[in-house]
């Protein structure tokens, strides 16, 4: 767990940035960071102690700011104990207590709000590129996987293989995901729950839930890639709305807690058992902020590494796909009739469904509530879960 906090950290690569010779604009610091398209507001974000980057982007900064990642901690860990003891000393007086009391009040709501339109803003993002991905490429694929005859079920992985492991690696899960599209298009070809739903969301919805139930029963562990409760990040459910909504209630909660006690902030005057209770809440609020700091931090890493994966597909593959249907012989058509290079076609689309599936329902909603050993795991595991998507995906289309 870092030792820093988000603001010291924000504090200080703003100050490093700013003592460059000449100083550095926060996009030129974006882009020796390599940071992607809007990357001058994610190191605004930074500088405000709204986000902290990630250990990959921290080490790009501090390379930008031609320091090492030790030294940017260090250097944020002690503006941490600074800000810590500076804040640790209360005024005396009753009526600057009330007046600090107020300011941090406001504080605590003004960064929840922004958790609340960062969350929105990338889960838009997210929602934009995944229903492109998911009309245009994934959709796609299984109506004419749909039309295919006889194709083979996809190598499931074997039970001792799952059982050799605590956690299933990210190739056996993303393979057995793969397995469940593809009984999931069997499903539908003979007229399941799958093939019955209409438009492409509800079909969507209807033949993912198949397909990660079909991936549940290889017995594989996808404990981190499960359902985001009310609508996934698939879509389904109650779709990009309920997914957003989840998320934003989520992040604003600590500040949620604070609703109760504002009648003390709006009161010309209190006394001082009424300052002593706001002040105790105000104190539990900002310390579950920075409490959820890291876990608001991975889930802003997932929205926006996810987006880049599928715009590729939804570039790349969609192209590839086109160009194999119009290569694919007249219906009815069976496995045997789409020749050598056609069948293995289909498996590389095949796995890049089962990566899109993979990534797209990557449970972020569980990083905010995580304790700090059970983030680290669910961090680890996300970050390969797109790393070998990413690779896979390249590497077909």
């Amino acid at each position: 767990m870092n030792e820093f906090s988000a603001e010291a950290m924000g504090l200080v690569i703003r100050e490093y940035r700013l003592d460059q010779s000449p100083s550095m604009t926060q996009d030129e610091l974006a882009r020796r960071a390599d940071y992607g398209k809007g990357g001058a507001v994610s190191i605004s974000r930074i500088e405000h102690g709204l986000i902290s980057p990630r250990e990959h982007r921290l080490a790009a900064i501090a390379l930008a700011l031609r320091l090492t990642p030790e030294q940017l901690k260090q250097e944020a860990e002690d503006r941490t104990r600074s800000l810590a003891h500076q804040r640790g000393q209360r005024p005396v007086k009753l009526r600057e207590q009330v007046a600090e009391t107020k300011r941090r009040y406001a504080e605590v709501n003004e960064k929840a709000a922004q958790r609340s339109k960062i969350t929105q803003e990338h889960g838009e993002a997210f929602y934009r590129v995944h229903d492109v991905v998911r009309d245009e490429f994934f959709m796609r694929f299984v109506e004419l996987a749909k039309s295919i005859s006889g194709a083979p079920e996809p190598e499931r992985p074997r039970q001792e293989e799952i059982e050799s492991a605590a956690r299933a690696s990210t190739a056996i899960r993303i393979g057995a995901m793969s397995a469940g599209i593809a009984n999931a298009i069997r499903g539908a070809t003979a007229g399941g729950a799958a093939g019955a739903a209409v438009g492409g969301a509800a079909a969507y919805g209807a033949f993912t839930a198949a397909a990660l139930f079909g991936s549940a029963s290889t017995g594989t562990a996808i404990s981190t890639l499960a359902l985001l409760g009310g609508g996934t990040l698939a879509a389904g459910g109650a779709g990009m709305a309920g997914g957003i909504l989840l998320l934003t209630g989520m992040v604003a909660a600590p500040a949620a807690a604070l609703a109760a006690a504002g009648f003390y902030v709006l009161r010309r005057r209190r006394n001082k058992k009424e300052e002593e209770r706001l002040r105790t809440e105000v104190e539990a609020a900002e310390a579950a902020l920075d409490q959820s700091q890291q876990g608001f931090d991975a889930m802003i890493e997932v929205l926006l590494r996810a987006p880049d994966i599928m715009e590729y597909v939804s570039v790349h593959g969609t192209h590839a796909l086109e160009k194999w249907r119009a290569g694919l012989p007249p219906e009815p058509r069976d496995w045997a009739s789409l020749g050598e290079d056609g069948q293995e076609r289909y498996k590389g689309f095949l796995r890049v469904a089962g990566c899109l599936l993979a990534v797209s329902s990557i449970n972020v909603s569980a990083l905010l509530t995580a304790e700090p050993d059970a983030l680290r795991e669910m961090d680890a595991a996300i970050d390969e879960t797109l790393r070998y998507a990413d690779r896979t995906i390249r590497s077909i289309v």
